[in-house]
């Protein structure tokens, strides 16, 4: 059985083209490039693993330091600023909620609707993405993003919250992104 809803992963990817337009200015560009085409093949007898070599960063951060960091990240803008400024490496850290539910700080603020801890989290580097983007109220990345990929309309964020769920937390800032995504969401 062939699943239609995009995956976690596709879905990121999407929103990482958004965010990359955004920080061009080429959010038209975008809406009009064709999909990317699929990687090169790896090299005869070689895997995917080797064909990319990853840099050893070091030791993993320590689970409970990302669960304190992105638990921090759903309201306490001065616990999230002394975390990161302990240890910066937990900028983009990841945490599994359990059953694949993976969250990022930026994610925690972005459906909390905390403004002021998105802009910090961004200015400092966040990987931006299109739940952050809607509830910012970014209409023309979120109407790139959703051009180049309508089905991430229904790819659910972080504990499984919607598009429209952040848009409505980014309050009157994203009313017209909450109005784009009703549209949508009624054709």
């Amino acid at each position: 059985m062939k699943r239609s809803d995009p995956t976690r992963r596709q879905f990121l990817f999407a929103s990482s083209l958004a965010g990359a337009a955004l920080a061009t200015g080429a959010i038209n560009a975008v809406a009009q490039q064709p999909a990317p085409s699929a990687a090169p093949a790896p090299a005869p007898g070689s895997s995917p693993a080797t064909a990319m070599k990853i840099p050893d960063r070091g030791p993993a951060l320590a689970a409970d330091l990302v669960k304190a960091f992105v638990g921090a990240a759903h309201g306490d803008l001065a616990k999230t600023q002394a975390l990161l400024a302990e240890t910066p490496k937990l900028l983009n850290a990841t945490w599994d909620w359990g059953g694949g539910d993976f969250e990022t700080a930026l994610g925690g603020y972005s459906h909390m609707g905390r403004r002021d801890i998105t802009q910090f989290l961004l200015e400092k580097g966040a990987r931006f993405d299109i739940f952050a983007a809607t509830m910012l109220g970014y209409l023309e990345v979120v109407r790139a993003t959703l051009q180049a990929r309508p089905d991430a309309l229904a790819c659910p964020g972080p504990h499984g919250i919607p598009l429209l769920a952040h848009a409505k937390a980014g309050g009157a800032e994203a009313a017209a992104v909450f109005a784009f995504l009703q549209e949508l969401k009624a054709a």
